[in-house]
């Protein structure tokens, strides 16, 4: 009886049990779910763990500014390495650009003025101190017309270009009214002139590269018609021209055409123009108007205003002979034919070529048989390499009406439609959906950081630096009037983005980070950096590279560095050795992201403080 009776009762349970069992199942899996959808306590726990690390904490960063005079600098971390104020004398220190490096190179075709970085035993591992005084740039479009007399304090251009209307020094402050020595009526007056020939109100020029640029009005101005210009100069060791453009909020670098080739991709610039620029376009056969013609878009513009033009009324003023400069400019003009450029315009001091779109237009380059055309090398592969005496071919084209490399729509248009570099196939493994996808990426970054800090978007920042810029997402979601970015793709990059950055209508450069950066001190308000670390890991040292980042950013400018969590750990433990207040933020995504953020502020202290400099 019992056992029959135990079967029935085993019996009856058996139903129960699969029931339970599936109840449990379903239970788990739900917990699961929950788990993984960051509510669980599973992410609980790791959003408790994060932040003991010290991670998405913000409140002690203060974007804005408040220049806090004399602050000291004080580390509780004894096991840190503290970097010292460098001495005085480097306030305007330019690592690659070094005054006293220059004059011991031949001064032959501007060699002295390119770059020549110091070796590893004499890098300075110091943070360059702020003049006393120093304060914030003027809010963008004031910045375009006044600067801060403590933040560039020479006054030599207001003496030496007075009757030019370069610069002029009042009370506190310099002031830029918008002159130049090509255009003494302003610059707007000189931009309507070429507006008259060159489409620059419509889109179709966006990008502009201003040679020999002054304190850069040409490109101050242009900013109202929506065009980039990226402007450079040498070195100067009393004018400070690059300085004060960048102070302005201006894009500019230091930089010369000597013998290395420049450091942008060809095919980028839809207008150049040398205004008075003293660039000898003559010498060495012609060879720098054929390096800007490789970095000149088919169908660009290129301008000449100065000398030789209108030589035959200012000949007596330049103090040259009527000869020599008929000569200089009949030269000019079989060069510019050769390059296939066909004049456009000459009146007054201003001349207007305009570079064919295709080679199949150009039936003075199939004529003559003493053009050199490059052959063999990559016309992008220019980080010092030496400029060749021979021209860069136009990219095939099927029919005579197509633009050699491919047509741009107009500006903002061409911000994110599909490149031709992509969509042509330049770019090994980068497809028209890989290229989309980075956008969308990159626009759902910038909104994590404009939450992180609402002041992107405010002006507060103007100049602002992608270190690691790959397709120009980060910039090209940020666009706006109120800003410009310096699209930077490192030398050692594995894809050459740059030429897409371009075509995008942005502006940027090739750099390699084991070195200085082409610029002053104090240029930038902001800087970016998206996996830049693990790209330059084994490369050269951390350090150097957050040393270059503190010599170029503002006191109280931002710094945004996205990397590995590891590398971020590494890079936190060094800044909190210099004068920058940090905090480790979670990928948008959640804790369990690899990936983190680290945000910093610069602090800010000036030359005199009460910490040791170092000589």
């Amino acid at each position: 009886m019992r056992s029959q009776k135990g079967l029935g009762s085993s019996r009856a349970r058996s139903p129960m049990s699969i029931i339970i069992v599936i109840a449990l199942c379903c239970f788990f899996y739900a917990l699961g779910a929950w788990q993984r959808s960051n509510f669980g306590k599973g992410d609980s726990i790791a959003m408790r763990i994060t932040r003991g690390a010290d991670c998405n904490v913000l409140p002690t960063l203060n974007f804005e500014t408040h220049h806090r005079f004399g602050e000291g600098f004080k580390n509780h971390d004894s096991g840190v390495k503290l970097f010292k104020p460098c001495d005085a004398r480097y306030i305007d220190y330019t690592p690659c650009q070094d005054q006293n490096r220059a004059m011991t190179f031949p001064r032959e075709n501007m060699n002295y003025r390119e770059r020549h970085c110091p070796p590893e035993k004499e890098k300075l591992r110091c943070l360059i101190p702020a003049p006393k005084g120093y304060a914030a740039p003027f809010s963008w479009p004031k910045s375009r017309d006044y600067v801060h007399y403590a933040n560039v304090p020479y006054k030599s251009l207001t003496v030496e270009k007075a009757v030019q209307n370069w610069v002029q020094y009042e009370g506190d402050v310099f002031k830029f009214p918008g002159g130049g020595t090509m255009f003494p009526q302003g610059a707007d007056a000189y931009i309507d002139e070429l507006a008259s020939v060159i489409p620059i109100a419509d889109g179709t020029v966006r990008t502009a590269l201003d040679t020999g640029c002054g304190v850069a009005s040409w490109g101050a101005y242009l900013l109202k018609h929506n065009v980039l210009s990226m402007s450079f100069a040498p070195r100067d060791s009393h004018e400070a021209q690059v300085q004060f453009a960048l102070e302005r909020g201006v894009p500019a670098v230091i930089g010369v055409l000597g013998t290395i080739k420049l450091p942008y991709p060809s095919r980028a610039f839809d207008m150049a123009q040398c205004s008075r620029c003293l660039i000898p376009w003559t010498s060495n056969g012609g060879l720098y108007m054929m390096e800007v013609d490789r970095v000149l878009r088919p169908g660009g513009y290129w301008i000449l205003s100065g000398p030789p033009i209108n030589w035959k009324t200012y000949y007596q003023t330049w103090k040259r002979s009527k000869d020599d400069l008929q000569k200089e400019q009949r030269r000019i003009e079989e060069l510019a034919e050769l390059l296939c450029w066909e004049k456009k315009y000459e009146k007054g001091d201003i001349a207007i070529w305009r570079k064919r779109i295709n080679t199949n237009s150009c039936q003075s380059r199939k004529s003559d048989l003493s053009v050199k055309i490059c052959k063999g090398a990559d016309a992008d592969n220019v980080w010092y390499k030496k400029m060749q005496l021979c021209v860069t071919p136009y990219p095939v084209v099927k029919s005579s009406d197509e633009v050699a490399g491919g047509k741009l729509k107009k500006f903002p248009d061409r911000l994110f439609a599909v490149p031709p570099r992509v969509s042509g196939g330049s770019l090994p493994g980068v497809t028209a959906e890989t290229y989309q996808e980075d956008n969308k990426l990159w626009k759902k970054h910038v909104n994590a950081y404009k939450k992180m800090n609402k002041l992107i978007s405010s002006g507060r920042y103007r100049n602002i630096m992608d270190m690691n810029a790959g397709f120009g997402g980060f910039a090209a979601a940020l666009e706006s009037p109120k800003l410009w970015v310096m699209n930077v793709v490192p030398t050692i990059a594995k894809k050459n983005t740059l030429g897409v950055i371009y075509e995008r209508g942005l502006i940027g450069i090739y750099h390699d980070w084991c070195e200085a950066f082409s610029t002053y001190p104090r240029t930038y308000d902001l800087i970016h950096a998206s996996s830049l670390f693990s790209l330059y890991q084994n490369k050269c040292k951390i350090e150097d590279i957050l040393l270059e980042m503190d010599r170029i950013l503002r006191p109280e400018g931002t710094g945004i560095l996205r990397d590995d969590v590891d590398v971020v750990n590494k890079v936190k433990k060094i800044v909190s050795g210099m004068r920058w207040d940090a905090r480790m933020l979670d990928h948008e995504d959640g804790p369990l992201v690899p990936e983190k953020i680290l945000i910093i502020v610069k602090r800010y202290w000036v030359v005199g403080g009460n910490s040791s400099a170092v000589q």
